[in-house]
């Protein structure tokens, strides 16, 4: 099975997708209309994101969490079952803009990636604004894995995958490592990366996305890259260098703000000669995947990854296999 190429998923759209779907229309876009507006507003966010963290959600049956702790952060192991190969690990970055959300608001993810890849998850939770930087989050990233390689886990027995600004960050971190000369993981996940964190505007699907405005977006990135040379590949990653990167999934949906940014970074993986699997699956949401406890759309989209995990490792025995002849 090839790792290099574009699908577009063709299901028939469910009916809890157009319900949730239209349910963002009303509730979701509104309120990021209003939450990214202020500093203050996103302060609040933030505490509420750590109130959040205090409320103890039972896992689903048969998954397990043991929570983690690191030089300036913390994070929690999630294991989607029993029999997994212990020896690999996925490393997460979850999503939120870099000012919301934490390990166990993406549990839904993370147990199921655990499940499809045959191996634990260690969900990062790094520090986030207001009160931290994007060098703090990537700091924490960088010191995860290296604390990962530290542990006995071989670089080629890593995934690193994230969602939204965790997709962002999954990118920044492949680029300071390869920057660095560090051995690299065997493969990476974005699903819907917010990777362009320039001041240009996003007028393709601003009216379609349910869930983010585009100015919105936009006002977040100038937050976070102000004194900030946007164009670093480091805070904007779609205009690095992917050169000798390893292969890429990327899921996205059709009428996502960052849509395009997800096309981008196809293409710039590409032009470096990694390959990429992309998807992006009709009229779906920022971030799918994490409604699939509820949309079977969603949990297809695992399945899919499933296949990609597959052909990484099919390729990795490959190239494998003519090395030993």
């Amino acid at each position: 099975m090839g790792i290099d190429k574009d699908m577009v998923p063709d299901y028939p759209m469910s009916w809890q997708a157009r319900a949730l779907i239209g349910l963002m229309w009303g509730t979701l876009k509104p309120a990021s209309t209003l939450l990214m507006r202020h500093p203050l507003a996103l302060a609040g966010a933030a505490r509420l994101g750590d109130l959040a963290r205090l409320v103890q959600v039972p896992a689903p049956a048969g998954v397990s969490l043991k929570q983690e702790v690191f030089t300036a952060c913390g994070g929690e192991w999630v294991r989607g079952g029993d029999v997994l190969d212990e020896r690999k690990v996925v490393l997460y970055f979850h999503g939120g803009g870099y000012f919301s959300c934490s390990p166990c608001t993406h549990r839904s993810i993370t147990w199921r990636l655990s499940a499809v890849a045959g191996r634990p998850v260690l969900a990062l939770d790094y520090r986030q604004g207001p009160v931290h930087k994007l060098a703090d989050s990537l700091t924490d990233a960088l010191d995860a894995y290296e604390c990962l390689l530290s542990r006995g886990h071989a670089a080629e027995d890593i995934i690193v995958a994230g969602d939204s600004a965790g997709g962002h960050l999954t990118l920044a971190t492949l680029l300071a490592l390869r920057d660095r000369e560090m051995p690299l993981p065997s493969a990476a996940i974005c699903m819907s990366p917010w990777a362009d964190l320039t001041d240009s505007p996003r007028r393709e699907n601003r009216w379609q996305d349910p869930m983010l405005p585009a100015s919105r977006v936009r006002w977040l990135a100038r937050r976070w890259t102000s004194g900030l040379d946007p164009r670093d590949p480091l805070v904007s990653p779609v205009h690095g260098d992917f050169t000798g990167l390893p292969p890429l999934m990327i899921v996205t949906g059709s009428t996502e703000v960052l849509r395009d940014e997800a096309r981008r970074v196809a293409q710039r993986a590409r032009e470096a000669r990694v390959p990429v699997w992309y998807e992006e699956w009709p009229r779906m949401p920022h971030v799918f995947p994490i409604l699939a406890d509820v949309v079977p759309e969603a949990r297809m989209a695992f399945r899919h990854m499933s296949q990609f995990l597959g052909a990484v490792a099919e390729r990795e025995g490959s190239v494998g296999g003519t090395a030993a002849a």
